[in-house]
């Protein structure tokens, strides 16, 4: 490989300032601080589990909610893995995922289309109310998962099989994210190209 995947990105609005750098032929190193402790959380099992090294630093008005934080935050990380793959020659394109965490199970698949779409179903009812660590609301990481598909041009599936305990729902979704992303990245030599039919992601 002669191009480094690699991506820094700021961000910068009247509710949040972002910085962040990743390197997508990493291997899982992070350091994370985005002032929302369970999103750091997420943010490094995102990272250890696809291969990405990364480093956030982020503030906002979290003491009116974690909203803009953390959603600005997935902003940017999307932005930041489009630019760092770059043209997407020789990528593997898909990924596929199924991750436990105890009684929760979850599964990501994951399409480097350059086509932006989320589909995300199972989260139990009354999910999105419950508050994790006592701040981060469970409706935060449908929002995550829809700005990081969108803003790094990927078609994302993913499915919540089952579960009872909200930490765990969570983490097993970004854990299955983060597994299928690391297959979709992934550099394959037998591909010749851009795995498109189309010549183009």
């Amino acid at each position: 490989m002669t191009n480094a995947r690699t991506a820094r990105r700021t961000r910068t609005t009247s509710e949040s300032s972002i910085e962040l750098e990743l390197d997508l032929d990493g291997t899982g190193q992070s350091s994370i601080d985005t002032s929302v402790p369970f999103f750091d959380h997420m943010l490094t099992a995102f990272a250890k589990h696809s291969l990405t090294d990364l480093r956030v630093k982020a503030t906002g008005d979290t003491h009116i909610d974690v909203h803009h934080t953390v959603e600005d935050t997935a902003i940017v990380l999307g932005d930041a893995i489009r630019e760092a793959l770059g043209d997407k020659v020789g990528i593997s394109r898909y990924g596929d995922a199924l991750v436990p965490l105890d009684e929760a199970l979850a599964q990501a698949v994951v399409d480097i289309s350059g086509r932006p779409f989320l589909v995300h179903t199972g989260e139990p009812a009354g999910f999105e109310m419950h508050l994790i660590g006592g701040h981060f609301t469970g409706s935060m990481v449908r929002h995550t998962l829809e700005a990081l598909a969108f803003h790094a041009g990927l078609t994302v599936h993913v499915r919540v099989l089952g579960g009872r305990d909200p930490h765990h729902i969570a983490e097993a979704e970004y854990k299955a994210l983060a597994r299928a992303f690391r297959q979709a990245k992934a550099l394959d030599p037998l591909v010749q190209g851009v795995p498109s039919t189309k010549g183009a992601l």
